[in-house]
């Protein structure tokens, strides 16, 4: 009801902006992202680990995303509407009601003063935290890292940001339903709260830093997190470009101690041609105490990570990705028809852009 009450008077203030607005621009898109991959254990039920929420069917033809959206840009008013399908719908939406599941993004945005960029924006948007989106295309990997899986993809609530003149500095603020989630739940009506700091000293250097702090329903016990994402991209050459990411999380249920868990990364990516490029990445989750990752053994959540990908632009509107990963864990907390601490898969993809 929050969030359907301040949508409802964005419109109104929107209807309001768009009359004395004569540029304006309405686009309409669509994304569509196929996939076939295997894993070399073999599911029985054909899906990866639980951990897993992009490419998560093993041994066959599926689509990971498809959606199409409507983009709407003035001076002062912008907004998207976003309807999707696929494996990421099915499996990081799984615990919202039924209307909000084909959502993708659902957002009206004001800008509030005439000479400066400064916008309050509300509605289901993109997560503010990490340098990986839900769309393939925009990431350097075919598939997510497992920072990026096991942290938000998307929010819903408001949020108040600037960019300077140079636009070498974004500010925002964020009042959010809670940790990647649309509806808000009777359990946990409280709101929660990030910031975004994303600064580009120079045009190869960026630095992000951004933030969550809210309760979170722990199987009727709430519990506070809080969590911390790092990352900086840099472009060592037009070849070249790599990314550092670190994030780290804590978590306290009164009467306990307080959880920790943190995960580095790095990403290299190399444009052979205008066409093609190969990427690789490394990246380490430590999740001891399984506040993340429940896997139910001693070492909890240890698991490095590697992988392998290359890129081909076929046209403008299609693009063709292969990737070759790994995964070694401390425990066997890989449960196939035998438990086993090592994974491996490979994925191939299609994308398509209209």
């Amino acid at each position: 009801m929050r969030l359907t009450f301040l949508l409802g008077l964005f419109f109104i203030a929107a209807h309001g902006f768009a009359q004395s607005d004569s540029t304006t621009l309405i686009k309409l898109s669509g994304y569509l992202e196929t996939y076939y991959s295997y894993d070399f254990l073999r599911p029985g039920n054909n899906e990866k680990p639980d951990y897993n929420y992009n490419y998560k069917r093993h041994n066959q033809l599926n689509v990971n995303l498809a959606f199409v959206k409507a983009s709407y840009q003035a001076k002062r008013l912008r907004s998207n509407l976003a309807l999707m399908t696929g494996n990421y719908a099915m499996y990081n939406l799984s615990a919202e009601p039924n209307w909000a599941k084909p959502i993708f993004e659902a957002n009206v945005g004001v800008k509030l003063l005439k000479e400066k960029d400064v916008w309050i924006d509300a509605g289901v948007m993109p997560s503010h935290i990490g340098f990986e989106s839900a769309v393939g295309s925009d990431c350097w990997n075919l598939t997510r890292s497992i920072l990026a899986e096991n942290s938000p993809y998307f929010e819903s609530g408001i949020k108040l940001n600037y960019t300077n003149k140079k636009q070498d500095v974004y500010v925002a603020l964020h009042i959010l339903n809670g940790w990647q989630k649309i509806a808000i739940t009777d359990d946990n009506p409280k709101p929660s709260v990030g910031i975004q700091v994303n600064y580009k000293p120079s045009s190869s250097l960026t630095l992000n830093y951004s933030n969550f702090l809210g309760n979170i329903n722990m199987g009727g016990a709430n519990a506070f997190r809080t969590f911390h994402n790092l990352y900086a991209i840099y472009d060592a050459s037009p070849k070249q470009a790599f990314i550092f990411g670190f994030d780290i999380g804590t978590q306290k249920v009164v009467g306990t101690k307080t959880s920790v868990w943190y995960t580095p990364v790095i990403i290299s990516k190399v444009n052979l041609s205008t066409k093609s490029k190969i990427a690789a990445r490394l990246e380490y989750y430590c999740d001891k105490q399984q506040i993340i990752i429940p896997t139910a053994t001693p070492g909890g959540y240890q698991t490095f990570g590697a992988s392998i990908n290359y890129d081909y632009q076929i046209s403008p509107k299609i693009l063709w990705r292969s990737e070759f990963k790994m995964y070694d864990s401390k425990d066997p907390i890989f449960k196939y028809a035998q438990s086993s601490n090592n994974q491996t898969s490979a994925t191939v993809s299609f994308i398509f852009k209209i």
